[in-house]
């Protein structure tokens, strides 16, 4: 017997044992040259940051996209307008490079790996006025895409009636960004549902009447930078409705928005248990002591017995079905999910956690010498590195708890070694600092900045869908 957050004599990963048949790992599997293959013909000129919306219930309700478009090289212009007039004039060229840029944002926009990322959630995109007046703009579902009017954009009587054009079609706008009140502002109030606003760079004195005003004028509030709950806090109390930020990814002690519940206390005892290999007897009679455990073991287990055309009906039955590597995986990935009565694809934490676990994993499979064990390390690496923000207290004390090898620990404490820096890397991501993730890709060859946001985007897409897997059916729910 294995278990999967155990520390090893002699194994330098923290794990032993295969994650075979765990929840979703077969999904994942089948999944994995689809995935390789869709790496190596996906679009290298636009990558994707997720990063997430939370409403006043703490649940995911959209995600912005970051969005980081690499012009083609000059040469590339030159071969695109082959055949070409001689003598054509530069307008022309720029014309119809800008048409060319449009048109491969668009497609990466429309890719099934973005779709399954966003969880059935809007998008929010900050847009040019090159995309908004481009008719390939009108091939986005306005029900999927909502526009962001950065603070750069010019605004003018054409812009001001493409975007009515655009709100005829249905597409939804945000002024985005909002530090202070000004004519540009004003101009583009009457056209835009929601309003951003900077918490960090708008003037304290400021934010709670603006805030008033805005929300006595029927408009939307996101509130930017919402990174501590503090911020979250003090939005909340102005009446802002959502939340842009990684609040719900801290410790926040004993008034924690997400309070630690009694099943996820006993999630963490059954993985102590595991890490001791208990027998089936021990497995048994600490899960009879939790009925919600109970249900979801049940249904896991159904869910890979009925494939085989089985019916597991006892505890006993379901335990050895399942298998203690499964049964830790499990265990692990419900630890991040809410106390309530949440749906995995509206539960902020357990997303960004299953995320970032699946994108460490893949991406120490493309390292030099990576094997099972490196990938179970950088999955469980992953896994554990939000551990603060479900017990509160002190980091070192819970991993400590974990009985994880020094190694995974020395990654999430320390970003030291290895699985560090892909730690590093993952997080950059998470923030859209592209020069953040160029930079450690440079201690981490043969990745690629490319390569990390492709992982990165098949990863939350991975997250975003492997709930609705067969196997997967023991995750859907934790209840108090």
């Amino acid at each position: 017997m294995t278990s999967s957050a155990v520390q090893q004599e002699g194994r330098p990963d923290g794990l032993s044992g295969s994650t075979e048949g765990v929840p979703g790992h077969d999904a994942r599997a089948a999944a994995d040259s689809a995935t390789e293959s869709a790496a190596e013909h996906a679009p290298r000129d636009v990558y994707f940051a997720r990063q997430p919306l939370l409403n006043r219930d703490g649940m995911l309700c959209g995600f912005e996209l970051k969005i980081q478009q690499i012009d083609p090289p000059p040469d590339a212009d030159a071969g695109a307008s082959a055949g070409d007039a001689e003598g054509e004039a530069p307008a022309a060229t720029s014309a119809t490079s800008a048409q060319a840029r449009v048109g491969a944002l668009i497609r990466a926009l429309m890719r099934p790996q973005v779709r399954h990322a966003l969880t059935g959630h809007p998008a929010y995109i900050d847009v040019t006025r090159e995309l908004l007046f481009d008719e390939a703009v009108k091939a986005l579902p306005p029900e999927r895409f909502i526009f962001e009017l950065p603070p750069e954009i010019e605004v003018d009587d054409e812009l001001i009636a493409r975007i009515v054009t655009l709100h005829g079609r249905r597409f939804r706008f945000v002024i985005d960004h909002v530090t202070q009140v000004d004519d540009r502002f004003a101009r583009l109030l009457p056209y835009a549902e929601t309003v951003k606003i900077d918490l960090r760079s708008t003037p304290a004195a400021l934010l709670p009447k603006l805030a008033s005003v805005l929300k006595s004028a029927g408009k939307l509030l996101i509130a930017h930078g919402a990174d501590t709950h503090n911020d979250f806090d003090t939005a909340f109390k102005l009446g802002f409705d959502r939340f842009q930020g990684y609040f719900f990814a801290r410790p926040h002690g004993a008034v924690s928005t997400r309070r630690v519940s009694a099943p996820r206390h006993a999630l963490l005892n059954l993985l102590q248990l595991l890490a001791g290999e208990p027998t089936v007897a021990q497995l048994e009679a600490e899960l009879k002591l939790n009925p919600v455990l109970v249900m979801h073991l049940m249904r896991l287990a159904n869910a890979s017995g009925m494939a085989l055309g089985l019916r597991v009906t006892t505890l006993r039955d379901a335990i050895n079905a399942t298998g203690t590597d499964k049964i830790a995986r499990w265990t692990q990935l419900l630890l991040y999910a809410d106390g309530r009565k949440v749906a995995l694809e509206d539960d902020p934490l357990l997303q960004l956690a299953a995320t970032r676990a699946r994108f460490m994993e893949l991406a120490v499979a493309r390292l030099p010498e990576a094997g099972r064990d490196e990938s179970d390390a950088a999955f469980l690496t992953g896994v554990f590195s939000f551990v603060d923000a479900v017990f509160g207290g002190s980091l070192a004390t819970t991993l400590n708890v974990l009985m994880l090898t020094r190694p995974i620990r020395d990654a999430i404490e320390h970003h030291a070694g290895t699985l560090g820096m892909l730690l590093t890397v993952i997080e950059a991501v998470e923030r859209g600092a592209w020069d953040d993730v160029g930079k450690t890709c440079q201690k981490l060859a043969p990745l690629t900045t490319d390569e990390v946001a492709e992982l990165a985007l098949n990863a939350a897409a991975w997250a975003g869908i492997a709930d609705r897997t067969a196997e997967a059916e023991g995750l859907e729910r934790i209840e108090d």
